[in-house]
């Protein structure tokens, strides 16, 4: 059974999406029309933008949906998944490549989610850490036991555990999970705690503009980041991404339901290789891939 797998945040890259905008004219269309609906030219950062101008919410979120959206449908009769995933952002690439929303609603989701992000981090300095090393449990329970807000944010594969908080509490968690024998706990430079409940105030944002959108039943099952389980009814994927923005992406345990639901070949759809390193890490015998348009 083929999975298809779409990145997140972190996967841009200078130059992103050129390649498909010169080679193909469905996708210089479709990459036209992004522009219009976004009242700038994403193209124009996206290809000739330095890795800093790539970096800012409002456009890194965008623009990776969009690079793995159009590389989607750019493959036509080739993209034939059993079932999908997107690790945090790349759950709406994966909903749109599915069949469950237009590329017009997509993206206007995806850009609604980034600025409701923004927003949030703005109201609270906040960040994340990656925590190398470690089984899950302890890093859970180091959470558990610091006082400002800190929680498990991104399981991204065994030993590779994300948290996410407030900037004190973060440091404090860095610190004592280290003590307890991390190989490292590095401080990621990003913008704010995603994941976590320093992003009520996007989560509700984002809940009226989901609510807002139409959905439609997707050609196959999403295995969502909320729970790691697979859904096709439209209530409840509406319900899972909206609480997205406040809870932990599963990926480990997302990549392990999908092994035992008859997954055989995983194909990352989108910048980057990151997803199949990730999925590797989790089972090494799984063939993973690339799409190429």
């Amino acid at each position: 059974m083929n999975a298809y797998i779409f990145p997140g945040q972190g996967a841009q890259f200078p130059g992103m999406g050129k390649d498909l905008y010169e080679q193909s004219s469905e996708a210089k269309e479709l990459f036209e029309r992004a522009n219009e609906i976004l009242g700038f030219r994403i193209t124009d950062v996206m290809f000739n933008g330095t890795e800093e101008d790539l970096k800012q919410t409002n456009v890194t979120q965008p623009a990776i949906f969009l690079h793995s959206v159009i590389l989607a449908k750019t493959l036509g009769s080739d993209f034939e998944p059993d079932m999908v995933a997107g690790h945090s952002l790349g759950e709406f690439s994966a909903l749109v490549a599915a069949g469950a929303l237009s590329f017009e609603d997509g993206l206007r989701l995806v850009a609604a989610r980034a600025n409701a992000m923004q927003k949030a981090c703005e109201i609270q300095p906040s960040t994340m850490a990656a925590i190398l090393g470690l089984d899950d449990y302890s890093v859970e329970y180091v959470c558990e036991m610091i006082a400002e807000v800190v929680v498990p944010a991104n399981y991204n594969c065994p030993g590779q555990l994300v948290i996410s908080g407030s900037i004190e509490g973060i440091d404090k968690a860095c610190a004592m999970l280290t003590e307890r024998g991390a190989k490292r706990a590095l401080k990621l430079n990003v913008g704010g705690a995603f994941h976590s409940p320093l992003m009520e105030a996007a989560r509700v944002e984002l809940e009226d503009a989901i609510n807002k959108t139409e959905f439609k039943e997707p050609v196959c099952p999403i295995y969502q980041n909320i729970n790691a389980k697979p859904y096709r009814d439209v209530a409840s994927i509406k319900q899972n991404l909206i609480f997205q923005l406040t809870g932990a992406v599963r990926w480990t345990q997302t990549v392990e339901n999908m092994i035992h639901d008859g997954a055989t070949s995983f194909t990352e759809v989108g910048p980057g290789n990151v997803l199949q390193g990730l999925v590797k890490k989790v089972n090494r015998s799984m063939e993973t891939k690339s799409a190429v348009s």
